[in-house]
């Protein structure tokens, strides 16, 4: 703030809510950020108001999507564990809407948080004694953090699992979808934007992402014991052999 910016961009809830704090003057623009009506960053994404605005990661109804694809690629899996932040805004947004889709899937759903990694081995591990259990991973920082336990745990105790991002697959993962990684809206805005959004911060509308992508690991499959449906892998942007 010392430095008297024109605007800030602000990478992800982390850096946005601290940045809220210190100044409602200097415009913000915010990358990855999954709620930021419900956080309160924006009166709305059409009207955002106040000194914030920038790019949505992904509406809340690509988490029943998380469970549909579960149940698509693993059909036997009657329980799911949902790996959820609960500190930021998108976490319980998420879970609220795979807690709706669950009953017409016949899912059985836990939930467990992403604060530590020992949180997380516990909770994967108590839940991964019963039968035809499976994993949902939603977006977070602190998922990001820790993807390399989770997908390792899911290995260890042979657990199917769905996440939010392309990373996950590319790091052992079964399946992820969420927002497309080449796409510059969302991580690498235009800075033309950025300019038009500090010459106009109140007016400046939200943007969402325009496009999701669907990563399958046929590896980890395999290593699973599942069979991938043609259907399934005819949808997939991209297939990790």
């Amino acid at each position: 703030m010392a430095l008297a910016p024109d605007v800030i961009l602000a990478n992800s809830s982390a850096a946005l809510a601290p940045l809220l704090q210190a100044t409602r003057t200097v415009p913000v623009v915010f990358t990855t950020v999954a709620d930021p009506v419900g956080a309160g960053y924006v009166d709305s994404v059409a009207r955002p108001g106040g000194n914030a605005s920038g790019f949505l990661l992904w509406e809340y109804s690509i988490a029943a999507k998380w469970l549909e694809l579960l149940k698509e690629i693993a059909p036997h899996v009657t329980r799911a564990m949902v790996l959820r932040e609960s500190a930021i805004a998108g976490g319980p947004g998420q879970f609220g809407v795979i807690q709706a889709a669950a009953p017409s899937l016949g899912v059985d759903l836990r939930v467990a948080d992403v604060r530590d990694a020992r949180e997380i081995e516990r909770a994967v591990t108590t839940f991964a004694q019963g039968s035809n259990g499976g994993l949902i991973v939603t977006g977070s920082p602190g998922a990001l953090s820790h993807r390399t336990l989770i997908v390792a745990l899911t290995a260890r105790h042979r657990l199917p699992a769905v996440y939010a991002g392309r990373v996950f697959a590319v790091d052992g993962g079964l399946i992820s979808y969420g927002p497309d990684s080449t796409t510059s809206s969302g991580a690498r805005p235009d800075m033309s934007i950025v300019s038009s959004r500090a010459r106009s911060p109140p007016t400046f509308r939200c943007r969402r992402r325009p496009k999701y992508e669907l990563v399958i690991n046929l590896k980890t499959a395999k290593a699973l014991g599942l069979t991938v449906p043609d259907s399934l892998l005819a949808r997939a942007d991209e297939v990790i052999e």
